[in-house]
Formats: structure tokens, sequence, C-alpha cells
């Protein structure tokens, strides 16, 4: 809004507490008064008529536009500095917005000053109109926000870089995982048609397996490929799917693989050696036991219980883990240890077959891996 500026009514006193005599003996002290309190604004500031001239400016003002008061002072606005003040937006600023509202604020201008380059400034215009009189002035508060929007401008172009790389490093990631998956089929492959092809019964088991071990690596990166780099996985139906993809291997003896329990989120990388284990333990179960098998992950105080049971025919007497047993055992102890778990085995429900159980933390170790 506009500031009204009242006159006193004749006869009365300015204020209480001033004498009868005017507080100025004349213009000349009225107006070196008003030019100490503009030079007090420490932002560049001017005061115009309604035509638009200067009627005063502050130093900082002359200072920061590199003008000379005598220069400035009584002069058309946009005649100053061979008019590098004679702005479009200047021009709706004063002519039109400010004469509509009274008042405008925070007013972005950019321009090139020939004396000091590109500035971008904030206006903050006020009208003034006398009530005894028929003139106004302007109010015109100029502040410097180059460097702010410098430092913006950087940030904002910093950010985008940010994006540019985060999408690179995923687009790199994604590509990994392609040429992981096609050759770890490939290696497969190769030792599928070797294990076939060689006449060592021995050797030719022995790539069979190794053989499937690559393949059962390549079902997991492709089930966490799937869900494209997200930060967690929800593990039920993540274990559903890599069980769906070994039931082909069950299939002729019609046996089912059943994934029951909770529901739980867990990060993806700890699903990597989580996935390899139910690969390994449904395996060895589809290989040595009978009926269904079950993979269930139950959430307990400490953190996950993961447990792949069969029903039968149950694992030996003398049984023992940490005993000198196959590959697919030191894989899965090695797993294990990885994700800061333990391994417990003993005999299904009820009372027959054989459970092997994994409890592990929710939160992993610093040192945990997954491979």
């Amino acid at each position: 809004m506009a500031i009204p500026v009242r006159s006193p009514a004749p006869g009365k006193p300015r204020a209480a507490a001033l004498s009868d005599n005017d507080v100025f003996s004349g213009a000349e002290e009225a107006r070196a008064f008003a030019q100490a309190i503009v030079d007090t604004v420490r932002e560049p500031f001017l005061v115009l008529d309604k035509d638009l001239r200067v009627l005063a400016a502050s130093r900082s003002f002359c200072t920061a536009f590199r003008v000379s008061p005598a220069d400035t002072l009584g002069r058309l606005l946009y005649t100053l500095g061979d008019g590098q003040w004679d702005i479009p937006k200047l021009h709706l600023l004063l002519e039109k917005i400010v004469p509509e509202q009274g008042v405008m604020e925070g007013y972005e201008v950019e321009h090139a000053f020939p004396e000091i380059g590109q500035r971008t400034m904030l206006l903050n215009a006020r009208k003034v109109f006398y009530e005894r009189g028929s003139h106004t002035t302007i109010l015109l508060g100029i502040e410097d926000i180059t460097a702010e929007r410098a430092l913006e401008r950087e940030k904002d172009e910093l950010s985008r870089q940010k994006d540019d790389l985060l999408e690179q490093k995923v687009m790199m990631g994604r590509e990994f995982d392609h040429r992981l998956l096609n050759s770890l089929q490939l290696i497969s492959s190769l030792l599928s048609l070797q294990s076939r092809t060689t006449k060592n019964p021995e050797a030719a088991e022995q790539l069979s397996i190794a053989g499937n071990r690559v393949a059962a690596l390549g079902r997991v990166h492709r089930r966490l490929h799937v869900l494209d780099h997200v930060e967690t996985v929800e593990f039920k139906a993540y274990a559903s799917r890599l069980c769906e993809d070994l039931s082909g291997m069950i299939h002729r003896e019609r046996r089912a693989i059943v994934v029951e329990g909770d529901e739980a989120e867990i990060p993806t990388l700890l699903g990597i050696p989580l996935g390899f284990i139910v690969n390994e333990l449904v395996t060895n179960s589809i290989k040595y036991g009978t009926g269904t098998i079950t993979v269930r992950l139950e959430l307990t105080p400490e953190g996950h219980s993961l447990a792949v049971s069969d029903e039968g025919p149950g694992l030996p007497e003398d049984f023992a883990a940490t005993g000198p047993r196959g590959l697919g055992m030191k894989i899965i102890q090695s797993l294990v240890r990885q994700i800061a778990g333990e391994l417990r085995i003993d005999r299904g429900d009820p009372n027959r077959g054989a459970r092997f159980t994994v409890l592990f933390p929710r939160k992993q170790a610093p040192a945990a891996k997954a491979v």
C-alpha cells in the first residue's frame, strides 16, 4: 500500500516535545536530513519523483553502480549512465505495477551494465503520496542477488551432473548384469556340454555339478536383476520365484516346493547369498529327500530364521555340518558366515526328514558381504 504523509493542521504544534519553531529552518536542511537517512541504507536506494527523476540516491547506489552523485541527482532514471537503467522490466514496474498497486516487493530483474557486468537484482518499490499536495514520490530499493543466483545455478548444475552420473551408474550396472548373466549362461552350457561328451563318469558328474551351480548363480542374479536395482526385496516373493525355476527339476517326480512364512523386506545385496543358500538346500532336498520341500522365513526377536525342510528319509545319525562333506555344504557354510548367521541342522516335522535352518540378523555387520 502507498504511504500517506500528513501535514499538521494549521495552528497546531508539530509535536508536544517540540517548540513552536519549525524543526528545519529551510528546505536545504530538510533535504540534508532526508539525504542522511537515505545514506544510512546499506542497499542501493533511490527516491524518485512522479516523473521518475532522481530526488535522492544513497551512497551505496553510487558505489555499487559506479556513478557520481552529481551525475545522478535531478536526472531521469532511464538516462542515468548513458541509458544503462533503461530496462524494459523497470519500465513495467515503475510505470504500471507501482502506480496501480502502490507497492511491489521482490521484483527480479536481470541486466548487463557496461561498468559492472551482468547483475541480478531484487527491486522493492513503494509509492508515497502527500495529503496536502498533488505530488508523489517513489522509494526504490535495489538488492543485488547476483552471487546468490550464481550459487543456485551452480547448485542446480551440480545436481544435474549428479543425476547424470547416477543414471550412468544405473545404466552401467544394467549392462554389467546383462553381460554377467550371458557369461554365466555360456559357462553353464559349456560345462554341461563337456559333461555329456567326457568318457570319464566321475569327471562327467563333477562337470555337471559345476554347471548346475553356475546356472544357480545365474538364476539368483536374474531374479534380482528383474528388481531393477531396488534397495530391498520382499523375500517371500523372491524365494517363490527362485523355487519356480527349480521346480522344473522335480516335475516328473511329482514333488512340490512350497514357500511360506512371514513377509519381510531384506536388503537386495543380502538376497544374493540367501538366494544361493536356498538354491543349494533345495537342490540337496531334491537329490536326497522325498516329499514336499518347504522353504519358510520367520521373523525372530534377533532377526530372521530361514528354514528348508523335506519329508524324508532324514539325515544319518552321524551327520555333522562341520565334518568333511561335499562342496554344497562348504558353500552353504561359507555363505552363512558371510551374512553373520548361524546354521542349525536337525530333523524335520514330525521328527523325520531333514531341516536346515539359517539364523541371521536384520542388520548386517560391516564385515558381511554378499557374493
